[in-house]
């Protein structure tokens, strides 16, 4: 199995990039942007795993970033985790935190299809990391958002247009406790929030990367276009709020 993985170096990204591995996964390329350190401890874990592993450091979007995913041959999965944007409230924002975070979150996943789609074999997969943010309204959240509200649009599109060849779907995840919050002003309030679920912890990254890995395996054939939401009930409950359980 040959897969690629944006923003395969840490947090969700990398944790798909192991789970992968860990199924089988003969050959295993992480995008990145900057971090070469954190991209090279994870090809170690990859490699000690039995894969063979490419590092692409770069923008996604870049024509020179999309040149070498041609570059590694027919993929069986391709995951566009890469994620970015700008945190603030919706009048303090700028065209171009708006180009930013919708090229890098959405645009870049229509991209990545255009590379890699003509090669891909028959039954192999496109999944796109989302977020609750695409459905709900979460607090100077508004342009990442969107960005994966077009996101899962894309998905849906794209699942019609490659199927029968390729699955594209897309998982969304509640809350997980990655780097990316540290750059939420209310990272406290939302790792609290995120836990009040059903299930009563909050979601890991091992917990989207085992959805991922049912997408991409060939049980999940004949789910087309969909958006697997691992919240552990979050979404369900009226305002997020924690909920009485039974035992």
């Amino acid at each position: 199995m040959n897969v690629f993985v944006t923003g395969g170096s840490r947090g969700i990204g990398r944790a798909i990039a192991l789970r992968l591995a860990k199924d089988g996964a003969e050959r295993i390329a992480i995008g990145y942007l900057r971090n070469d350190r954190a991209a090279e401890q994870t090809a170690e874990e990859l490699r000690a795993l039995g894969a063979e592993v490419v590092l692409v450091r770069g923008n996604v979007t870049s024509q020179r970033v999309l040149d070498e995913v041609v570059a590694l041959g027919p993929l069986d999965v391709l995951v566009h985790n890469a994620a970015t944007g700008v945190i603030r409230p919706a009048l303090e924002t700028e065209d171009k935190h708006w180009d930013w975070t919708m090229n890098a979150n959405a645009r870049a996943l229509l991209q990545l299809a255009r590379a890699a789609a003509p090669q891909m074999t028959e039954g192999s997969s496109i999944v796109a990391i989302s977020s609750l943010g695409a459905q709900r309204v979460l607090e100077n959240y508004i342009l990442i958002g969107t960005s994966k509200a077009a996101l899962e649009a894309l998905v849906r599109y794209l699942s019609v247009e490659l199927a029968p060849k390729i699955r594209v779907n897309a998982v969304s995840g509640g809350v997980v406790d990655t780097g990316a919050l540290e750059h939420f002003p209310n990272r406290e309030e939302m790792l609290a929030a995120g836990a009040a679920n059903p299930v009563g912890r909050l979601v890991a990254p091992d917990d989207i990367a085992g959805a991922v890995a049912f997408l991409c395996s060939p049980d999940a054939d004949m789910v087309r276009g969909q958006t697997l939401i691992v919240d552990g009930g979050f979404s369900l409950l009226v305002g997020g709020g924690s909920t009485d359980r039974t035992t």
